[in-house]
């Protein structure tokens, strides 16, 4: 599975963004499950796959925001 920012998130439609995350979460618990038993080859993958969670998630975030309120931009 290839490592996306959140450029490529933020081209993902709804339900690929949905589908991308449910992907990624499972791939990222099948890890941890292998690394309570053996060392991984290559343990760095478990931070990557976390932080692919949390960009994803943040792309998600602010696409539901854009469809409660379009017009209306927050400030921070």
């Amino acid at each position: 599975m290839d490592v996306m920012d959140a450029k490529e998130f933020r081209e993902l439609s709804a339900v690929e963004l949905e589908q991308k995350l449910r992907d990624v979460r499972d791939e990222l618990f099948k890890l941890k499950l292998r690394a309570s038993s053996a060392p991984l080859e290559n343990p760095a993958r478990i931070r990557r796959l976390r932080r692919q969670v949390a960009i994803g998630e943040t792309v998600r975030t602010e696409f539901l925001r854009k469809q409660v309120s379009p017009g209306v931009e927050r400030t921070p």
